[in-house]
């Protein structure tokens, strides 16, 4: 797929809880076609200690007003500065990068997406994606505490929506592997991205229980085309670029669980 360096303007900033925004970009021009799990890479500008550009999922993608969502957790001097950004500013942007997640054939198929913390970013637009082929997808979005659960109202709108908090403050107290709705319905696929040790559990769990599972993988994407290698992940095919290979792979593609 064609990768395009685009201008785009910062269309809105809402702030969704103290660490994280949702910034909306727009182009003059019509965006590229864009599908979910794949990535971009936007340049910072006016950070004197940011040189890279940051790798950031695509939220959603809204064809009819010509947007591009992005999730910005502030972790460091760069998502900082992004996260700052005023209405009307441009941004640099590289995308689409990476691949996507493998959309189903057979409607009949009980579709389950699990995200952790900002990891819930590209589960919105596979929902998104999934509804529009006629799927009702089960989402099940966890965090830390109750603010770290994040668009609860834009994934209601695709799917049945369930919560873990570790803290117990919203949903279920836990992990989303603990989770009672993974023991009430079998589902036939699931989808996952979120911290590195959640990911493993749900692959665990796919695999004891026979499901075809992909993960999207959150390793350092400095670059986004694979010049870097601060992505490398050791795979049953040996060392890959996560920015060029992936970020989405089936599980048993990955070492986590030989």
């Amino acid at each position: 797929m064609k990768k395009c360096l685009l201008d785009l303007t910062v269309k809105e900033n809402i702030k969704l809880n103290d660490t994280n925004v949702l910034l909306k970009l727009t182009s003059q021009t019509m965006l590229p076609d864009m599908f979910p799990g794949q990535f971009a890479e936007i340049r910072v500008d006016g950070s004197p200690t940011t040189f890279l550009r940051r790798p950031i999922s695509i939220n959603y993608v809204n064809k009819e007003l010509n947007e591009v969502w992005f999730l910005v957790q502030m972790v460091g001097d760069g998502t900082k500065q992004l996260a700052h950004a005023k209405e009307g500013d441009i941004m640099n942007v590289i995308l689409p990068l990476g691949n996507s997640f493998t959309i189903p054939e057979s409607i009949s198929e009980k579709l389950l997406l699990v995200g952790g913390g900002v990891g819930t970013a590209p589960m919105l637009f596979l929902g998104e994606q999934l509804s529009r082929k006629g799927f009702k997808p089960t989402f099940l979005l966890g965090a830390g505490v109750r603010k770290g659960l994040l668009q609860l109202d834009n994934f209601a709108a695709y799917g049945e929506v369930y919560t873990t908090t570790e803290d117990g403050s919203y949903g279920e107290k836990g992990y989303v592997t603990q989770h009672p709705v993974l023991n009430s319905i079998h589902f036939d696929r699931i989808y996952t991205c979120g911290p590195k040790p959640m990911m493993m559990a749900v692959a665990k769990y796919a695999r004891s229980n026979n499901i075809w599972c992909e993960v999207s993988l959150e390793n350092t994407m400095a670059c986004g085309i694979g010049a870097c290698l601060c992505c490398v992940e050791n795979t049953i095919e040996g060392h890959i670029c996560v920015c060029t290979e992936g970020p989405v792979f089936n599980m048993n593609k990955l070492l986590w669980l030989s």
